[in-house]
């Protein structure tokens, strides 16, 4: 037991930890109790990517760390090495190339219906008060996250703005795979609402797994990326 909350108070700060969690939360809530669909649950975690790509934007702009020596964490960027580049061209290459990514993510999301023979007991109807709710809860648990552990918590001393770089994507691409699979397979059975908790339920194990390994990785030492 010890050694387990050990591992959480490397990982990160309590505070963060229960944003996180509390954030994931709303979405089951919503399932569980308020009959929202799938696409709203997808629409929620497709808007979260865009949150942390402004995240990540924010880190990069304050990160002040410097390449570890043979840490191999140096990128091509425009044919250049991206530990030359500075934060004035790393940032906007990450703006555009995230938002590239998060832009087609988007359309496939937002035009999931047409493409789906559903029955007609699985409900579809995307409601914009609830998914909004949701997506300020999580807005604000990745800015308390910034700030405790990011700020606060001194993490911006040991990253480089070229190891943040691709660092959203290893998460992001590890949740939604999950995500997108998991809600269609729940469109296709005939009890969307019970498999869309679970979906939720495992998303928010997901996530909370991978946010203490990124953040107790950035405080061993030679470690340059976070998320």
């Amino acid at each position: 037991m010890d050694r387990l909350l050990a591992w959480y108070r490397i990982g990160s700060s309590y505070g963060a930890l229960v944003a996180l969690i509390v954030a994931n939360l709303i979405p089951l809530f919503g399932v569980l109790f308020l009959g929202w669909s799938v696409w709203n649950i997808l629409v929620i975690y497709w808007l979260e990517n865009g949150i942390a790509g402004v995240i990540n934007v924010l880190k990069m702009s304050t990160a002040t760390g410097e390449e570890a020596p043979g840490s191999g964490m140096t990128f091509i960027v425009n044919g250049q090495p991206s530990t030359s580049m500075t934060k004035a061209g790393l940032i906007p290459f990450f703006a555009v190339h995230y938002g590239i990514f998060w832009f087609v993510h988007g359309i496939f999301v937002l035009t999931l219906p047409a493409f789906l023979s559903l029955t007609s007991d699985v409900p579809m109807e995307l409601t914009l008060g609830p998914v909004l709710f949701a997506a300020i809860g999580l807005a604000i648990s990745h800015g308390l996250s910034f700030w405790w552990n990011f700020l606060h918590g001194g993490e911006y001393r040991r990253v480089t703005p070229a190891g943040l770089m691709f660092a959203p994507y290893r998460r992001l691409v590890a949740l939604h795979l999950t995500i997108i699979f998991g809600a269609m397979a729940a469109m296709f059975t005939g009890a969307p609402a019970a498999a869309v908790a679970i979906l939720v339920a495992i998303k928010t194990a997901i996530d909370v797994g991978l946010h203490l390994a990124e953040h107790r990785a950035i405080a061993s030492p030679g470690v340059v990326v976070t998320n």
